[in-house]
Parts: C-alpha cells; structure tokens; sequence
C-alpha cells in the first residue's frame, strides 16, 4: 500500500523507492493510456456528431404535427448541424492546445517558473492551477462569444447583453476564486501534511464542503447571476400548491427566474435542500405553456424528490469523490506519471492535473453510467407526473411545446444519445406516458 510519508519525500525533488518507482516503460504506457484515451474520446464523439447528423429526417414526427410547422423544423436541423460544426472546431482546438502544452514542455516550463517564485507550497499549487485554469478560460472565450452572440442570436434565443455577459465573467471568476481558492487549498493541505489519510480527509472535507455550497446556492449564489421572485398569487400558483397537498409535497415556495433576461430558451429545475429547497420556473417556461402543462412541468420535478432521485445521485456523487480521491492517493506518489509529462520536479499540484488526465477514461465510463441511470430517473419522473395529476396529454404537449421552443434535435441517433443524453429524447419520453 502506498503512504504519504513517501509522497512527500517524493514531492520534495528525490524519486519514490523500492517497489513504488515505475521504469521508463511504465512511465510510456502511463503516457499512451493518457494519449490514446485523449484521441479517443474525440473519435467516438465525432463518430457520434456524423451518426446524429445523417439520423436527420426531413419528415416532422406525425405527433408534432400541429406543433411544429416545417419552417421551423427545418430550422432546428439547421441549428443542429451549426452548432455540431462549431463543437468539432472547438473540440479540435482544445485537443491542439492540450497536446501542445504537454509535447511542447509546457507544464514544466510552468511549473519551473511557479518554483522560483518561492511562495511555499500551497501558494504554489493555487498559483499552478490557477494560471492553467485562467489560460483555459481566456482560449474558450472567443468561443463562448461566438456561440452567445453569433449562434444563439440568429437563432433568436440570445437575450444576454455585452454588459450582462462581462458582469456574469467577473461574478464567475471572484466566485470561482474564493470557492475554488478555498477548496484546492484544503486538497493541497491535506495531500501535503496528513499522511497516509489524505484521500479521507480531502472526501470527507470536499463533500462537506459541497454539500453545504448546494445549501446555500439557492439562496445566496444563484441570486447573484439571476433574479428570483416568489409566484404571484392566482391560478396557477394554487393549482400548483393543490398539487403538491394532494402528493404530501412539502412546499413553501416557487420561484420564478427571469430567464428571459439571457436567452429565449424554457426550463425548470428543483435546487438546493432543507429549509433552503426550492422548485424554479423560467419566465419564458410560464409564458408559453397552460397552466396544466406548467403542474404537469413541476410534478415531474416533484416526482424526483418523491422517487429519492435527487438524494441517489447526491450519494452516488459523494462516493464518485472517495473513488477518485483513493485513486489520487495511489496515483499522485509515482514517479512515472510527472515524468510523462517530462516534469524535472513532481509536486502535489502538478500531481493533481497530471492525475485528472490520466483519470478521465474512468470518468468517461462512470459519466456513461450516470446518463444511463439519469435517463432512467426522467421516465420514472415523468410517470410519477401522469399518475398523479391522471392526464398524460398535459405532460405530452409540454414535452412537445419545449421541444419546439428550445430547437431541440427530435430523431437523436442512438449512439449520440449513448453518449450524450442525460434525459431520453423526447419521442421516447412522450411515448412511454402516451
């Protein structure tokens, strides 16, 4: 078994020993494993995109006949096919970028300069991590830019102005900062001076830590990008609250969330927990839809708490983190991974992005895993909508109304829906409460 007495002896500049070193060999098959796993990953989405792009079908389903007229039919296929072309640009150059910084020496150039700023090692890691971060941020943001006020402004879903936009930039970053900022230097603390129970203190401390950032979300991060106002008083707030009595349903509140003020797009969601759960509707979700589509909406919200969905994917979650934090623990000690990326010097901080990469085949099938089950959970939540308010048509046609609204992609292939899809496509879903 592997102790963290060794890892820092390791971190400090000397090669692990004994039956911890890896030989060169390892160190290449840790590189190919990385590399292979890169390359193949963009094959099988790309793979994914042509299948999805060739199930197009210029026929409209004949159950969203009387939804969708053929114009704009044919302009959700147009909205596919751009968007499937710009996510190959953007997948291609992430994929150049990353190559380039590992075979160009980038991680070691960085971390030598990290190393002379002589700031101890926290400081190192946050300054590491945070400049890889902050790189990755500036590359994606003309790409951001160009999906936000290109894309989804032809399309007419864009609502966001540049000042909205940049305001929504600093807010992330400051947040991202003091959360982030608080979160990496309790993992590089506890990897750096608690021994051989680092990965339990780092589970134990980032779940608790999550868990109380999912509290307070609702109620004091949320706020920060978007208005939320109680439900006004009227019809459909009291066939919503008649709703939830005749289900048990422990409801104080919904909110209304001025999505409208960045793009045109509908939607609902159930956030937070405790004192602070809430159930949040879109303006544009209220504007567009009756008020039985809109009860149909938030008792298939309901339906998730009702069926524990919620609180199975919290501990599915909880121990996704244990998982990977054991495997840091094993993984972060040798000397092969760091000399992969032709690092001089290892360290927890490197240790831990070098990690990630070599991690992401594991979650690549864990994240296959979770659609699976995910998918599973919006059947059984649309079921649970049907049952209990005894009309399917109100679900159907919401289905159908969001469908239409948001230019969703209605024949997806399989496969892009294997990889892809955390909720059923739409078909399937109305056909399983019709």
């Amino acid at each position: 078994m592997f102790l963290f007495p060794r890892i820092r002896h390791h971190i400090r500049g000397n090669p692990p020993v004994g039956s911890q070193s890896l030989k060169r060999d390892d160190m290449n098959v840790i590189a190919i494993i990385i590399l292979v796993a890169l390359l193949g990953e963009f094959v099988l989405h790309l793979t994914a995109d042509m299948l999805n792009l060739r199930a197009l079908r210029e026929e409209l389903p004949e159950s969203f006949q009387g939804f969708y007229d053929a114009d704009r039919y044919r302009q959700s296929q147009r909205y596919l096919r751009i968007n499937t072309r710009f996510g190959w640009l953007c997948a291609v150059v992430n994929l150049v970028l990353v190559l380039m910084a590992w075979f160009l020496k980038g991680f070691p150039l960085l971390d030598q300069w990290v190393r002379n700023l002589h700031m101890g090692s926290i400081m190192n890691g946050l300054i590491y991590i945070g400049i890889l971060v902050l790189a990755k941020a500036i590359l994606q943001l003309p790409f951001s830019l160009y999906s936000t006020f290109v894309i989804e402004e032809h399309f007419g879903f864009n609502k966001t102005t540049w000042g909205t936009y940049a305001l929504d930039l600093i807010k992330a970053a400051l947040l991202s900062i003091v959360l982030g900022g608080i979160l990496l230097s309790g993992v590089l603390a506890f990897f750096e001076y608690t021994g051989s129970n680092a990965w339990w203190y780092c589970w134990m401390g980032v779940t608790a830590f999550m868990l109380l950032v999912h509290y307070i979300a609702p109620a004091w991060i949320l706020p920060l990008f978007n208005k939320f106002e109680a439900l006004e008083d009227g019809e459909l707030k009291d066939a919503i609250f008649n709703y939830a009595r005749s289900i048990d349903f422990p409801l104080k509140n919904v909110m209304v969330m001025d999505g409208s003020r960045r793009s045109g797009k509908s939607n609902a969601f159930f956030t937070g927990f405790g004192s602070y759960k809430r159930i949040v509707l879109f303006d544009t979700l209220i504007e567009r839809h009756s008020i039985s589509e809109l009860v149909a909406v938030l008792a298939h919200e309901m339906g998730h708490y009702k069926k524990k969905h919620i609180l199975q994917q919290m501990l599915i979650g909880i121990a996704h983190t244990g998982i990977m934090f054991f495997l840091l623990s094993v993984f972060i000690s040798h000397k092969g991974l760091f000399d992969a990326f032709f690092m001089q010097s290892a360290s927890v901080y490197s240790g831990i992005i070098f990690f990630g990469m070599l991690y992401n085949p594991v979650e690549f099938f864990m994240g296959l895993l979770f659609q699976i089950l995910s998918r599973k959970n919006e059947y059984e939540a649309d079921k649970f909508a049907v049952e209990t308010t005894g009309d399917p048509k109100p679900m159907a046609d919401a289905l159908k109304k969001l469908s239409v609204h948001n230019l969703s992609n209605l024949l997806p292939h399989r496969f892009y829906v294997f990889l892809n899809y955390s909720h059923p496509p739409v078909l399937d879903r109305i056909r399983a409460i019709s």
